[in-house]
């Protein structure tokens, strides 16, 4: 709120943007005039619009990137991964979260409000964006240039969400019904029964899929269930239903409400709680190729059909105190997500071509993410001011009883199957964590006098961050054993089985038993402690310098079992306590009021994901099984960016920004053959060293610069073209590409990313906004995991999105949102590599592949 109190008899005030965010100040005294007492005219400035934002990009000393809830509602973005894949350089990859500069997610850190948030899955490195509504968010900030201040995490960017603020009371209702090309509207959609109830739609249907009790809380001991329990100790069987699939919906309700307290001080309360489900269908390709021999030939030939029915959930509450230069923030949120898969495999593997299989999963995921945070900021005068805030979060995640069966396809829906040998497989994966705490404190101090400045010339910064993240997990199997040889065979409808197994359990032809291995268990412990000195040095109104230093202590803790000791046998601890010393260094130049140049240079780590050095290995049905390596380092990244910015107008921006990063112990996704001799393995590695440079290139342009009839049009265009090249490790010896001597780039980094955004506005006579708008999004062909055993890289292939989203403010309380997204109905594609050692005796490359059809969404929003 800006406050200008004129001594004038009559003032003619025609507020536009660019006054708001450059406003002058002139003293008129006419000598002549009568004195009267000060009028006092109040403007508001939206603070989260895309001007302001813009204005306050082109100030900030670091390279920031944000979107405000004002862009946020113009693109109908619904959820925060969509509004960060329309910032310059991020896309986003199938189940994979975000890429930055084309570098993967475990290159990217979350906040929020300042305060450090763990991933809610643990194969991926930030919580999946997807999860978090847009009601609920202020303004992204997308920090793609470290400073002491951030969390050393840092390679392709941090997000800081803040949460909506009090600045305007209103409440919202709204209302979303979507479909979808390739899975609304379809019959036999394949669904657990317990997720088509009420509890599956709030999530709840997990309680039924949990351990036994036979075993439950007890380590694992080979437990033999007898006959009545192998029927009712489970409380979901392996039934599926058959439904038709309906339209998507969504339902939301967000009220921000100010209350005044006293003269100076106000209250703020925030509350929004938010419900959808969603259906999707995907059929394609899974398959696998081998050395054979002097050839390479298909190890697994499946097709895959899959059915997920998500549902997500989300409650965020809080409260805001502010008086004068003191601010209390108490904000509580709570996500849920659920997914109920059904994937069916048809087709030979292991390089059997004789033994046709069907093979059944019947999964769930879900995650329950609580996040407690506590902040304060006091500005003691315009010299001294202190701001500080502590979280605590409890993340839980679940593959809770996650089935596996396979039988030889027989006539119509029937299948002939064995039991035993590995056959109705379940498996019970927990990732537990109970306790993650964060914290953050800063005093600054300003220095020396402002004179004629608007800021003070020296700014000092001192401050901790920090956080402890304690994990427990748990992977535990059951499976059949088969009793009575004389009826091993069966044959079963597919969807509907049980009725037979249980009347086999009976008859005495199976029982089930536990048998995990001693790598059941496993313990992690992560705790983070930095100190940090920010200088902030500005000589004058066109340089801006700002020296960081940051020093972080790193310890983790990780207790396993390795699969060659007994269950029983103690744990064996991998301890690592590390130091850090992280410089950066960000120097601003305004050329003139329209354009600056900025140099930034800094020191970083990355973390690897959970998954990538958690020490189990996470099993699947086509043998492409998941090995955590547990001896993974930390890789330490060193940063440079030079970047020249231009503003023509408060709307218009173009950029041109050169970087370039060399990553130490870089984390690369690799292939290795199976320890079972059947099928593949992913595990990761540290690479040697692995070097990166790029250019980025970003425009926001209103059209009439080519013609004014052309002036409702903005077209925002941006590209990332980047190359990289990696020196492998010793642990790296058996891949394809050291074989054949030849360069690479690193794994993950697309060689080019591109995003463009067209958008028309147009105001009516009521000064109400409709918007259209055309959003594109693409990112390079760039290696998925690294070839081994004579076989090429396996790259993920392009994927172009094309969006259309309409936003019509009907009225002052009702807006309509209309979003059509993947208008090209592209195809998601792995392929192995054309540059294998040894000739591919297949007529296709292709590893996966599928579509996801084009999806219509329509959100009617009520405002009062």
């Amino acid at each position: 709120m800006k406050i200008r109190k004129l001594g004038l008899a009559l003032v003619i005030l025609n507020v536009s943007a660019t006054y708001l965010y450059g406003q002058v100040t002139v003293n008129d005294s006419l000598s002549k005039e009568r004195k009267i007492e000060g009028v006092t005219i109040k403007s508001s400035a939206n603070k989260k619009s895309e001007s302001a934002l813009l204005v306050d990009q082109k100030k900030a000393i670091i390279q920031k990137q944000s979107m405000g809830s004002e862009e946020i509602s113009r693109k109908g973005i619904s959820n925060i991964e969509q509004a960060l894949v329309k910032v310059t350089g991020i896309t986003s990859v199938e189940g994979r979260g975000l890429f930055v500069r084309g570098l993967e997610d475990r290159y990217n850190t979350l906040l929020i409000n300042g305060l450090g948030s763990p991933s809610n899955n643990p194969f991926q490195k930030i919580i999946a964006l997807k999860q978090f509504p847009t009601d609920v968010v202020g303004k992204l900030n997308i920090y793609k240039t470290f400073n002491s201040n951030l969390y050393a995490d840092f390679a392709g960017a941090t997000f800081d969400i803040e949460t909506l603020t009090y600045e305007k009371p209103f409440s919202k209702i709204e209302f979303g019904i979507g479909v979808n090309t390739l899975s609304t509207f379809r019959n036999n959609f394949k669904i657990n029964p317990n997720a088509n109830s009420i509890e599956g739609y709030v999530g709840l249907n997990s309680r039924d899929k949990q351990l036994p009790n036979e075993i439950k809380g007890y380590r694992p001991s080979s437990y033999n269930f007898n006959a009545n329990q192998s029927r009712n100790s489970f409380g979901e069987g392996w039934n599926v239903d058959n439904i038709k699939s309906l339209p998507n919906t969504s339902l939301g309700f967000t009220t921000a409400q100010k209350f005044k307290i006293g003269e100076t001080s106000n209250l703020g309360f925030l509350f929004s709680l938010n419900q959808g489900n969603h259906y999707e269908y995907k059929d394609g390709v899974k398959n696998q190729f081998r050395l054979n021999g002097n050839s390479i030939d298909y190890n697994n030939n499946l097709n895959r059909k899959e059915y997920t029915y998500e549902t997500e959930s989300s409650v965020l509450l809080g409260l805001g105190f502010k008086n004068k230069g003191t601010a209390i923030n108490l904000n509580g949120f709570f996500l849920q997500n659920s997914e109920n898969l059904i994937q069916d495999y048809l087709g030979f593997r292991n390089g059997e071509t004789n033994n046709q299989q069907f093979i059944r999963v019947n999964q769930q995921d879900i995650s329950r993410f609580t996040d407690l945070q506590l902040t304060a900021s006091q500005k003691i005068n315009e010299r001294h001011s202190l701001k500080a805030g502590a979280s605590w979060v409890n993340n839980f995640y679940q593959q809770p009883d996650r089935k596996i069966m396979y039988g030889q396809p027989g006539e119509g829906n029937d299948i002939n199957l064995s039991f035993g040998g590995n056959n109705l497989l379940r498996q019970y994966l927990d990732v537990n964590g109970k306790n993650y705490f964060s914290a953050f404190a800063e005093y600054a101090l300003n220095l020396g006098e402002k004179g004629d400045k608007k800021d003070y010339p020296w700014q000092l910064a001192i401050g901790y961050n920090g956080f402890a993240d304690v994990r427990n997990t748990s992977y535990r199997f059951i499976y059949s054993v088969l009793n009575d040889p004389s009826q091993s065979q069966v044959t079963v409808d597919r969807d509907t089985p049980q009725a037979i197994f249980d009347q086999s359990i009976l008859n005495g032809t199976y029982h089930y038993r536990e048998g995990s291995t001693s790598e059941y268990k496993n313990n992690l412990y992560q705790f983070v402690n930095a100190g940090y000195l920010n200088i902030n040095y500005k000589p004058s109104e066109l340089w801006d310098i700002l020296i960081g230093g940051r020093v972080e202590n790193n310890i983790n803790i990780t207790r396993y079992k390795p699969i060659s000791v007994g269950i029983n046998d103690n744990f064996d601890n991998i301890t690592k306590n590390q130091y850090y010393i992280l410089p950066s260094l960000s120097v601003k130049r305004a050329l003139n009021e329209k354009s600056n140049i900025r140099f930034a240079a800094s020191k970083t780590i990355t973390r690897p994901i959970l998954i990538e050095y958690m020490p189990i290995t996470y099993i699947n049905p086509d043998n492409e099984n998941i090995f955590g390596n547990k001896d993974l380092s930390n890789s330490e990244n060193y940063n440079i960016d030079l970047k020249y910015e231009l503003f023509p107008s408060s709307k218009e921006m173009f950029a041109v920004n050169l970087f370039a990063k060399k990553i130490d112990n870089a984390i690369e996704r690799s292939y290795i053959a199976s320890g079972n001799s059947n099928g593949q393995t992913i595990t990761f590695f540290n690479a040697k060293t692995a070097t990166l440079a790029g250019v980025e290139l970003e425009g926001i342009i209103s059209l009439n610069r080519i013609s004014e009839s052309l002036s409702r049009f903005t077209l925002g265009a941006n590209t990332t073209i980047m190359y990289s090249d990696v020196k492998r490790s010793a642990d790296q010896n058996k891949e394809t590409d050291v074989e054949a001597n030849r360069k690479r780039a690193l794994q993950g980094a697309a060689p080019w990313t591109v995003n463009a955004d067209l958008k028309y506005e147009y105001k009516n006579s009521q000064n109400l906004t409709k918007t259209y708008s055309l959003v594109y999004n693409v990112s390079g062909k760039k290696i998925y995991g690294v070839g081994f055993s004579q076989l090429d890289n396996i790259f993920e292939m392009p994927f172009h999105q094309l969006d259309f989203v309409y936003n019509n403010q009907i009225s002052k309380n009702w807006n309509v949102k209309l979003t059509i997204q993947n208008l090209l109905n592209s195809e998601y594609q792995l392929k192995l590599g054309d540059n294998s050692l040894v000739q591919v005796q297949e007529s296709s490359l292709m590893m996966e592949n599928y579509k996801k059809g084009t999806s219509f969404n329509m959100t009617v929003g009520y405002t009062f």
